[in-house]
């Protein structure tokens, strides 16, 4: 299959977070254009505060924040690991990887990682040196040996608001590569149009 064959499935976004969720809409951009399946987006509430869910809804087929708890009954972390094929995390925060790494589940999004059955992959966004402290390696690599993917984040220049420059740091995936994860993690069954 070629980068620009489309695909089907039902993906499971969970956003995290980090200022970098403000991107997330470039991602279902590339995505629409040869993901034919069903795009969901499962926000936390620090990630919402960043994003507004309603800008998000603009992209996704649906977008989940966990508001208002009347919904709790059909739309929880059971449904929605169920409901979908394949999970990605971007952006994943050093927070969301150190819950899903220990088994915890103090969010919608890490009670979904825990229940779901399906491919999970995180793509992980954070500072440069939190990402190369021990403990966040330990993580990634507990992640790993319990069956996670966990795409190594690209470094480049990123405007450090707080320093005010620009400093060398792990960035998001570019969007094919976003791509290319996303369509060899797709289970086979999924990736049929008949569903």
């Amino acid at each position: 299959m070629t980068s620009k064959e489309t695909f089907h499935g039902r993906l499971l976004i969970g956003a995290t977070g980090s200022a970098a969720v403000a991107t997330l809409p470039m991602y279902i951009g590339a995505l629409r254009a040869v993901f034919q399946g069903t795009i969901t987006v499962l926000m936390t509430h620090t990630a919402s505060v960043f994003l507004p869910a309603h800008t998000v809804g603009l992209f996704a087929d649906r977008v989940v924040t966990g508001e208002p708890a009347d919904t709790w009954p059909e739309t929880n972390h059971a449904t929605l690991a169920a409901g979908h094929d394949m999970t990605v995390v971007l952006p994943a925060t050093a927070h969301t990887l150190h819950v899903t790494a220990s088994g915890g589940a103090p969010n919608m999004l890490a009670t979904t990682i825990l229940a779901a059955t399906h491919p999970v992959a995180f793509f992980p966004v954070m500072t440069g040196d939190m990402w190369n402290k021990p403990a966040v390696q330990r993580n990634v690599t507990q992640l790993r040996s319990d069956g996670y993917h966990v795409v190594d984040p690209v470094w480049g220049p990123r405007y450090d608001v707080t320093l005010g420059r620009f400093v060398d740091s792990p960035q998001p995936p570019a969007p094919p590569l976003f791509l290319d994860v996303v369509r060899e993690l797709m289970p086979q069954s999924a990736l049929s149009p008949a569903r």
